[in-house]
């Protein structure tokens, strides 16, 4: 059965389509208008094994904040939708991802339950690309996307002076442990109540 989802949201200040396959093959084609975040949802779709695609257009001309927003909740949408009843999945995944001196420390439950812990410090920096991304907007996205996919999420730094490499190391070290969560190994769901 495929494990697959789309979502659309329209509304006055963007407009978002996004497809995910859990089961890949590990493909990305992403154009939201801004740049770096592009670039960290190609990370999510690699580094996790899925086939993703997202289309947005949003008022960027007042920010970018809108546009990563609904596209963060969009994809959470369509995340725990292509989950379905999560039967025999893995559920958890933990690790400590490094990219050059970052190190990002995440844990994750696939729960249906959502909460987000992010202690996540970003030293000062300009913002990323043009148009630019804020780097304090990398809270806000991965913390929109967990929510609406109803996942408790534990981000920690460890280690880190670079702005880039702290945000790529969160969303590559976020796709890894979802990869690992989604994984099919046994039949049933995998909780004492029957269902997550």
């Amino acid at each position: 059965m495929a494990r697959s989802a789309r979502r659309s949201r329209a509304t006055k200040e963007t407009s978002v389509d996004v497809f995910i396959d859990l089961d890949g093959p590990a493909s990305t084609s992403i154009d939201t208008g801004i740049p770096f975040f592009d670039h960290m949802l190609d990370q999510l779709g690699k580094h996790g094994g899925f086939h993703l695609e997202v289309k947005a257009k949003g008022d960027l001309h007042i920010d970018t904040h809108h546009t990563i927003e609904d596209v963060s909740i969009s994809l959470g949408e369509a995340f725990r939708e292509a989950l379905g009843d999560k039967a025999g999945i893995r559920r958890f995944a933990s690790g400590a991802f490094p990219l050059d001196e970052a190190l990002i420390e995440i844990a994750l439950d696939l729960s249906g339950r959502p909460f987000v812990a992010f202690q996540v410090a970003m030293p000062e920096s300009l913002p990323l690309g043009n148009p630019a991304f804020d780097p304090q907007l990398a809270e806000h996205a991965v913390s929109s996307f967990a929510t609406a996919a109803a996942i408790t999420l534990h981000v920690n730094k460890r280690a880190g002076t670079n702005v880039h490499h702290i945000i790529e190391a969160t969303f590559k070290g976020l796709a890894r442990c979802l990869r690992d969560a989604v994984r099919v190994e046994s039949a049933g769901v995998p909780s004492t109540k029957g269902t997550l």
